[in-house]
């Protein structure tokens, strides 16, 4: 080896030339245009974002514009939007120009003509209210539309559904005492009792979140309380949750039509997560109920579980039917404005920072099923199975638009 190299020569030692890393790189942060018009449907009194949900989106620099006294009625002031950031429109038409709209209740049939193509629409959808018309016009308008009750987070669970649904057990519960009294045309009777005399019997339909803070406000109130649901867990976990041993049974019709012919109140609280809520009390059922009890169907916006159950307003909101006082309210949180308002604005306001941190709520869908689950209108497409059948309207798979969009 020695005799191949001359002295002082050193081996070539081999190069190494850095190659290029591909890094991911995180979707660029967009700036939202939101729009909140005015309710001015089913004597709504809430607002979508509150002020401090404004406040909060503003300082990320997002743009939220907001009809005039859109908040008035759950007690926040237009001053209150200016201070937060937000700008104040006196032009519904203007409202719609923003990029997502905002609405505590479904748009009506006149503001549907000022939605534009791939527009964002977050509402409720009232299934009893809503009608091929409306549907086919949404098409047209070739929208984005998602039902907020649909809604799902992280844990698999209804979010907006959930928080509402607390809210609406408690008010149901109240909103039943009231009726029982002579006032409220009942038959005089108190929920609790007294000494001496019998509290009232409440069935509740549904162990879930309803049923849950219904039976909490009942047995608060001193009443007598059964529970109905054919899931067992929810059943074992309403019992640990209210700390006490209480009346639950599953879906027995046998059982549950002589608990309802001797009840004072009935609480329909069953929720669907796709589609009509079932009827669990025939109309039979409800002629045998004793002349002055109440039905309190919080299910009715999705249909109702009580066959016999009608939507009606703040206005008016009890029908009679086979001498039973039926309350059937749609929007009940609305009696409560101010709390249900921020309770809804709190998850709207998570939803859209992170569909902020997407650069679009169009973007977050192909990363978040429970986002998608909300969705039952894309760009002219119905994608909502239950809805297609209802009205016989075709309807398509999300997923596959959302993949051949990419």
């Amino acid at each position: 080896m020695s005799e191949q190299f001359s002295k002082g020569q050193q081996v070539a030692e081999p190069k190494i030339t850095p190659q290029t890393e591909m890094l991911a790189i995180p979707p660029r942060k967009s700036k939202l245009f939101i729009g909140i018009p005015k309710e001015s449907s089913f004597q709504e009194n809430r607002v979508a974002l509150v002020p401090s949900g404004v406040a909060s989106l503003v300082g990320g620099g997002h743009r939220i514009l907001i009809e005039s006294e859109a908040g008035v009625k759950s007690n926040f002031s237009d001053l209150d939007y200016t201070e937060a950031g937000a700008e104040i429109s006196y032009d519904k038409k203007e409202i719609f120009e923003a990029d997502i709209i905002l609405k505590v209740a479904p748009l009506k049939m006149d503001e549907l003509e000022y939605l534009r193509p791939n527009q964002i629409l977050i509402t409720p959808l009232h299934l009893p209210t809503i009608s091929q018309e409306y549907l086919e016009k949404l098409k047209q308008k070739r929208v984005i539309a998602l039902a907020k009750e649909y809604i799902k987070d992280d844990f698999n669970s209804f979010p907006i559904v959930r928080i509402l649904s607390e809210i609406a057990g408690y008010s149901a519960m109240l909103t039943a005492a009231e009726l029982l009294s002579i006032t409220g045309e009942g038959t005089g009777v108190l929920l609790g009792g007294i000494s001496g005399v019998p509290s009232a019997k409440v069935v509740v339909l549904g162990a879930g979140v309803v049923g849950e803070y219904a039976t909490r406000a009942a047995l608060g109130l001193g009443a007598e309380v059964r529970i109905f649901d054919n899931n067992i867990n929810k059943l074992m976990r309403l019992q640990n949750n209210v700390g006490r041993k209480i009346y639950t049974s599953v879906l027995n019709p046998f059982y549950l039509e002589a608990e309802l012919i001797q009840a004072d109140v009935a609480i329909g609280a069953f929720h669907s997560k796709t589609g009509r809520t079932p009827i669990l009390v025939s109309e039979d059922v409800v002629m045998k109920m004793k002349p002055g009890s109440v039905i309190i169907d919080v299910s009715i916006d999705q249909g109702g579980c009580f066959a016999t159950s009608e939507v009606t307003d703040h206005k008016n909101p009890t029908i009679v039917k086979h001498d039973v006082i039926h309350y059937g309210v749609p929007n009940i949180a609305s009696r409560v404005a101010r709390t249900a308002s921020i309770a809804t604005s709190n998850i709207l306001s998570s939803i859209l920072f992170k569909a902020a941190g997407h650069g679009s709520i169009e973007h977050l869908l192909y990363d978040n099923a429970g986002l998608r689950n909300g969705v039952y209108m894309y760009k002219g497409c119905l994608t909502n199975e239950y809805l297609g059948r209802r009205f016989s309207m075709k309807s398509m798979d999300l997923n596959l638009l959302l993949t051949s969009s990419i």
